[in-house]
């Protein structure tokens, strides 16, 4: 049996759990399972592994994406570049566990995102800059979109929301929420712009999914924007993990 996994804490839902058991069933991919496995504290990642000697993969959800890495023999440029880790291969050489990490966040917001750029996309806002938004930095300095970060509590590099001027929204026709504002069950919340001035031409990318169109991306294409919610990016991110996987 080779079993998969999904570390992280708590893990009430889970998107993984669910690809990747319907995945097996449908493809007939016998002897493999996917199990949650809510570890509260990251130091129990070597008991975890030591107890299931037949983990092959573990997917890293939220709080353990950054605090992960130093239980890692090596992690991947992109992954090492970003800061966090979504995704670990564990593989047996010699009797000893060798553990590598990767983002396949970036991964899949990159795939999901690139087919819908056109160059007035030059310039990006991002809405928050926690854990989400390393990866989706990542990626657009990868495709030489300049962004400036939107945050609600001051920090450096970053400007407020208030600050968020109408000469700025003209210039910056991309719009990305990397917060969870609008998420289930607070669906009445978004990212507080002035929606009046987004329009025809604007791309608005939500990582949410839950609701499938967030307040956000509702205020937006009210506006006549393009917009995008984040499902697909997770399947293409679970994509990139069983290939990961399976090298």
């Amino acid at each position: 049996m080779k079993t998969y996994g999904l570390i992280g804490y708590p893990l009430s839902h889970s998107f993984s759990k669910k690809y990747f058991t319907e995945k097996f069933q449908n493809e007939g991919i016998a002897d493999h399972q996917y199990e949650l496995f809510p570890i509260a504290d990251i130091k129990s990642l070597p008991d975890l592994i030591s107890e299931n000697p037949s983990l092959c993969g573990l997917n890293v959800t939220i709080p353990h994406k950054v605090n992960v890495l130093c239980y890692l023999n090596e992690v991947d440029e992109a992954a090492e570049k970003i800061g966090a880790v979504n995704c670990i291969s564990i593989k047996s050489f010699e009797g000893a566990t060798y553990l590598k990490g990767y983002n396949t966040d970036a991964y899949g917001f990159e795939e999901s995102l690139k087919p819908l750029l056109g160059p007035q996309h030059a310039k990006a806002l991002v809405f928050g800059d926690g854990g989400a938004a390393k990866a989706v930095k990542y990626v657009l300095e990868k495709l030489n979109i300049q962004y400036q970060v939107v945050v609600r509590t001051a920090v450096q590099g970053a400007i407020l929301y208030s600050e968020v001027t109408p000469e700025i929204l003209a210039s910056h026709q991309l719009l990305i929420n990397t917060t969870p504002l609008g998420m289930s069950p607070n669906v009445d919340t978004f990212p507080e712009i002035d929606y009046s001035l987004v329009g025809p031409g604007y791309l608005a990318y939500d990582l949410v999914y839950n609701p499938l169109e967030t307040a956000f991306l509702v205020k937006a294409a009210e506006r006549g924007a393009a917009i995008k919610n984040g499902l697909e990016m997770l399947y293409k991110q679970a994509e990139k993990a069983w290939a990961i996987w399976n090298k």
